[in-house]
């Protein structure tokens, strides 16, 4: 290798280290401000401190994403999605607010038909899921409207 290159490798790796160094946190620099050794050594103990700095940030990130993870859980709903008794449930809804919308427009036989099927689908729900309150609340209901439609129905 001629002088010239040896100089040119030389200023490289001067500008490859001032790269590096500019790059570093303050902590680290000021930490290894005025050490007696030399460059190259300043350098690894340098990269050393801001490698495990780096490795206690990434550890505390993993910690605040395993937070979130468990938040964003508690969030998810508790009811299954995508089975038949979750598609029973949206029916079971839209009936129940149907029903009650045409007994309030004065259309009562209809309304309490949509009404006392909700009744029932949502026992068949309360079934699937094994919730005795959802059953019991929903059987109760429909019986009432159920027996207020025979009454209807056969008395006229």
């Amino acid at each position: 290798m001629t002088q010239n290159n040896m100089t040119e490798a030389k200023i490289l790796s001067d500008m490859a280290t001032e790269n590096i160094e500019t790059k570093l946190s303050p902590e680290v620099r000021e930490e290894f401000a005025g050490s007696t050794m030399t460059k190259a050594g300043r350098l690894a103990m340098e990269l050393n401190a801001e490698r495990k700095r780096l490795k206690q940030e990434l550890a505390e990130s993993a910690v605040l994403q395993e937070e979130l993870q468990l938040e964003v859980e508690d969030l998810k709903p508790a009811t299954p999605t995508g089975t038949i008794d979750s598609y029973v449930k949206w029916i079971a809804t839209i009936l129940a607010v149907v029903g009650v919308f045409l007994q309030s427009a004065e259309f009562m036989t209809e309304g309490k038909i949509a009404y006392a099927l909700s009744a029932c689908c949502w026992v068949y729900v309360g079934h699937c899921w094994n919730d005795k309150a959802i059953m019991i609340g929903s059987a109760i209901s429909g019986t009432a409207v159920l027996m207020n439609l025979v009454e209807v129905l056969v008395g006229s």
